[in-house]
């Protein structure tokens, strides 16, 4: 028998008709929708008299627009207060009523940002095909899924047919091994990964993440990961199943109980490359070589670590990278050879569909414990990826930790993620964010987005600048240290 990938695995097993153009049908187990990309789709199965193929398969909630001030919240749907985007959640709870598609509704236990709720649901499952209305659906490939985003149109099509046309990719392993050190987060391992390999790195591949790093690493941290192969140009983003993967799904909403659970563990367990598989790319990194990542330009791979200066135009080895950190820096009013760890932010953003999971919270409140929001900083917004997350985090006693920091503690959403909803940059505002893009105007109009883990974050707003958290971590931050 020949030796396959993961990803070899995944398409095989979901694989319908090869057609003639190179392309094919692949059957999708999941769908999972969201207010911005499903009212078109919705609206063609209307026009075309059809009914979504299976309804079981889908689940759907409110994100992008929603508001997360809790005294909105509490309005429900009406209380949102822009009108397109009131107008957008509503139109999705109709739908979702018409149609019969179960959905976690705005202020309901189970919603939250769609690549957070999937997975703590159960929803999403090791072998399946999920797809999604958003780019980072990639996310859900830490459970061993093929997992990617679409279009409109083909949320209709998965919507009307339970299938999908696609084209299959190659297959990359990235490979980091070793012990990361003090501060260094997943968000840091996946930066210095795009990093090396670039925002086309990943183009027309499958990644696979391998490694003791990654086998060392939480479910939620490899959520962090896969998240953002988007970012590293890849579609899909996957690491292996393992024991952490099956005693993380165990008991959830959505995953099969007895003799079905064992069932579904024996085939979960062949969810892993053959020792001898090929891989068309093989990238090799070591834990040693990471420490805590911050970008300083308008894309993930203008990245470096935090001890490091922002790099010179005059510097660079052609005329077009030259070109583009001059136009990155002249956006992000930044001078080359300036210490990053120098660079004075505005506000601080704390969510996402990369860190908002209680994994994420309880690193930003280990930071954020016994101290308090430097006084220059405007707002600082620590925003959960969904209901579970947020009163997981309450039991705990996060939020008071971050309200008697100064922080904002907010409603499930999007957020600050992007310009779509109530919170955004102003412009030219610099902003520490736990998010996966930098792109101008991203996070609001002029806004300087610098991306970092949640630890990173809750040091820049403490030190009123971006900082080494590891200051905040080690023994002497305990007796105090001069940021």
């Amino acid at each position: 028998m020949v030796a396959r990938t993961l990803y070899d695995k995944l398409w095989d097993s979901h694989l319908v008709n090869e057609n003639d153009d190179g392309s094919s049908l692949l059957y999708i187990d999941r769908h999972v929708l969201h207010e911005v990309t499903s009212p078109q789709a919705f609206e063609g199965l209307r026009i075309a008299g059809r009914a979504p193929w299976r309804l079981d398969t889908n689940i759907a909630t409110p994100d992008h627009n929603i508001s997360t001030e809790r005294s909105e919240r509490v309005a429900g749907v009406a209380g949102i207060p822009d009108e397109i985007s009131r107008i957008q959640v509503q139109t999705l709870d109709d739908n979702c009523d018409h149609f019969g598609i179960k959905e976690f509704k705005m202020n309901e236990m189970g919603q939250g940002i769609v690549h957070v709720m999937g997975p703590e649901l159960g929803a999403t499952m090791p072998g399946m095909t999920v797809v999604c209305g958003d780019s980072h659906t990639a996310t859900h490939g830490a459970l061993a899924c093929l997992a990617h985003g679409i279009g409109t149109s083909e949320v209709e099509h998965v919507l009307a047919t339970q299938c999908l046309v696609s084209t299959k990719m190659k297959n990359m392993r990235v490979n980091v091994e070793g012990t990361v050190g003090l501060g260094v987060t997943p968000k840091d391992v996946v930066l210095a990964i795009i990093g090396k390999i670039g925002t086309a790195g990943g183009s027309g591949h499958a990644i696979e993440f391998s490694g003791s790093v990654f086998r060392d690493m939480s479910i939620e941290g490899r959520m962090t990961v896969c998240n953002m192969a988007i970012e590293a140009g890849a579609r899909v983003g996957m690491v292996a199943v393992d024991e952490k993967t099956i005693s993380y799904c165990k008991g959830r909403e959505f995953i099969p109980k007895g003799d079905l659970w064992l069932q579904a563990v024996s085939y979960w367990q062949t969810l892993v490359s053959d020792d001898d598989a090929f891989f068309d790319i093989e990238v090799e990194l070591h834990a040693d070589d990471i420490i805590p990542q911050v970008t300083w330009g308008t894309s993930p791979e203008m990245v470096a670590p935090v001890t490091a200066l922002v790099p010179r135009p005059e510097d660079q080895v052609n005329k077009e990278l030259r070109k583009g950190v001059e136009r990155a820096l002249d956006y992000m009013g930044l001078e080359g050879g300036t210490p990053i760890a120098s660079i004075s932010v505005d506000r601080v953003f704390i969510g996402s569909c990369t860190n908002s999971r209680i994994e994420d919270m309880r690193e930003a409140a280990h930071v954020a414990k016994g101290r308090q929001v430097a006084g220059s900083i405007k707002q600082v917004l620590i925003v959960p990826g969904s209901q579970m997350v947020k009163a997981q985090a309450e039991a705990e006693g996060l939020d008071k930790i971050f309200i008697a920091a100064g922080m904002e503690w907010r409603e499930p959403g999007c957020s600050m993620c992007l310009a779509m909803n109530a919170d955004k940059l102003g412009d030219g505002e610099h902003c520490a964010s736990t998010s996966n893009r930098n792109f101008e105007g991203r996070q609001g109009k002029g806004g300087r987005t610098h991306l970092m883990s949640p630890a990173m974050a809750a040091a820049a707003a403490v030190a009123g600048h971006i900082v080494d958290v590891r200051l905040f971590l080690s023994e002497s931050s305990s007796t105090g240290v001069e940021l």
